[in-house]
């Protein structure tokens, strides 16, 4: 049921048009996150890697990567890193152990990885998605997690605070940027004619200009190697499949 899912989802938006989803959700469910809540798929690591690894390898089927979030984990806190800056007090070693360890066995079948905006001060007093030690040193070096790294939204309350500080948007993405992310999403933010997306870009030319920031080859690799390597059916077509119509059977 879980491969079928993937699929069903993938096949039905790639023939809407849309070539990536943000699946699947990697979260253990600790049971206080009302944020995660059912989206978590259990609070064994083991169980939520086995049936990640089949939801990803439906999304693969139906020509989508897929993308494990939240590293390295928002189940346990709860408090919603949309409206509130979530603080998880346990150590690294407990995190690795739990909520993070579907990232180190997934890590040869998952091509991306979404951050949380969750602040873990016993490993870093920066959001992970803010942190090079989290981003470099252990989803990197220690997991060796080789794909993609987005952000989650960058508009959420928890993303504009750093260190005590608030942040405006282009502060926010040169940070997460510089981190090791190599994709910060701005979500939400196409109102008055998308003047805040307009900074942020300009903000990036400038730190370019001024060497803060340098594109990296390889950032751009991760990214481009996201695009799915074949046109999807469509929509009409994607009904009459006999193997869709099979998955869509065994879907819950």
């Amino acid at each position: 049921a879980a491969s079928a899912c993937g699929y069903v989802l993938g096949a039905e938006l790639r023939a809407c048009g849309v070539d990536f989803s943000f699946t699947p959700v990697l979260d253990l469910d600790w049971g206080p996150s009302t944020v995660i809540g059912d989206r978590a798929f259990h609070a064994d690591p083991r169980v939520v890697a086995v049936l990640a690894r089949c939801v990803m390898q439906g999304l693969l089927r139906a020509g989508m990567r897929n993308c494990g979030k939240h590293f390295p984990g928002h189940g346990f806190v709860a408090a919603d890193s949309h409206t509130h800056l979530p603080r998880d007090a346990r150590g690294l070693k407990t995190i690795l152990a739990d909520d993070a360890a579907p990232y180190g066995w997934l890590g040869t079948v998952m091509d991306a990885v979404m951050v949380a905006h969750v602040v873990y001060p016993k490993v870093d007093a920066r959001p992970a998605g803010y942190s090079a030690r989290w981003l470099q040193a252990v989803l990197r070096g220690r997991l060796g997690f080789g794909g993609a790294v987005f952000t989650d939204d960058l508009s959420m309350a928890a993303a504009r605070h750093i260190e005590g500080r608030t942040v405006g948007l282009d502060e926010a993405v040169l940070a997460a940027l510089g981190a090791g992310c190599d994709v910060a999403l701005v979500c939400n933010q196409s109102l008055d004619g998308g003047r805040v997306l307009d900074d942020a870009i300009e903000a990036l030319a400038r730190a370019q200009v001024t060497g803060a920031w340098t594109p990296a080859a390889a950032s751009e690799a991760r990214r481009l190697a996201l695009l799915p390597a074949h046109d999807a059916p469509d929509w009409d077509t994607l009904m009459r499949s006999p193997d869709y119509l099979r998955a869509l059977a065994l879907v819950p």
